[in-house]
C-alpha cells in the first residue's frame, strides 16, 4: 500500500452561523459545532484512507472563545498519523467576524476515525508521510495521544503504556503499605 503525505488530507470548511445554530445567547450551540468538526475531520480521514471511515473517539473539545451569530466558522482538519486502520485528524477551529476583517482560534481537537470495508471490518490504510517540521511533531506525538485514549477506553493496559509511563506512573494507584 502506497504512503500518502499529510498534506493530501487537508480539508477546510466554512460556515455561516445563522440564528438556527445558536443558543438563547447569540451564541452557536456545542452540537452544531461538533457536528461540523466531525464532518469536516471525517473528509480530511476519507481523503488519506480513500474509503469510508466511522468516528471513533473525540479527544477532549475546549471551547475557549464563543462563536456568535454572524460569524463564519472555519474548521481546518488534517490528518497527522495513520495506524493500521485508523487514523487521528487534528482541527483547528476559527470564528471570522467578516465586517470587522477578524480571525479568531476557537477552538483545537483530535478525533480518530477508523477505515471500514463493505462488510464493516476494520480495513488498512496508507501509512503517513510527515514532511514540515509542525508535522514531524504531531506525528510523533500522535503516538501518546493514542496511549492515553486506548488507556481510559481499557483497550491498553498501563504497563504496556510506553509513550506514557512517567503519566501512567503520576495517576497510578499508590499501595496503602
Amino acid at each position: 500500500m502506497q504512503e500518502k503525505f499529510a498534506r493530501e488530507s487537508y480539508t477546510e470548511m466554512n460556515e455561516l452561523v445563522l440564528p438556527n445554530d445558536t443558543n438563547t445567547f447569540g451564541n452557536l450551540m456545542g452540537g452544531r459545532l461538533l457536528y461540523w468538526m466531525d464532518i469536516c475531520s471525517a473528509m480530511a480521514a476519507q481523503k488519506h484512507c480513500n474509503n469510508q471511515v466511522v468516528t471513533v473517539s473525540v479527544d477532549n473539545v475546549s471551547f475557549k472563545r464563543s462563536i456568535k451569530l454572524g460569524e463564519v466558522v472555519t474548521i481546518q482538519a488534517q490528518v497527522t498519523r495513520a495506524f493500521n486502520t485508523s487514523v487521528e485528524v487534528r482541527m483547528e477551529i476559527f470564528a471570522q467576524n467578516l465586517p470587522q476583517g477578524t480571525k479568531v482560534k476557537s477552538n483545537e481537537a483530535y478525533y480518530t476515525f477508523v477505515s471500514i470495508d463493505e462488510e464493516g471490518k476494520p480495513k488498512p490504510i496508507p501509512a503517513l508521510v510527515a514532511e514540515t517540521d509542525t508535522e514531524k511533531i504531531l506525528f510523533e506525538e500522535a503516538q501518546q495521544r493514542r496511549e492515553l485514549r486506548l488507556l481510559l477506553a481499557g483497550k491498553l493496559k498501563p504497563e504496556n503504556a510506553t509513550k506514557i509511563k512517567n503519566l501512567v506512573k503520576l495517576f497510578a494507584p499508590k499501595d496503602p503499605a
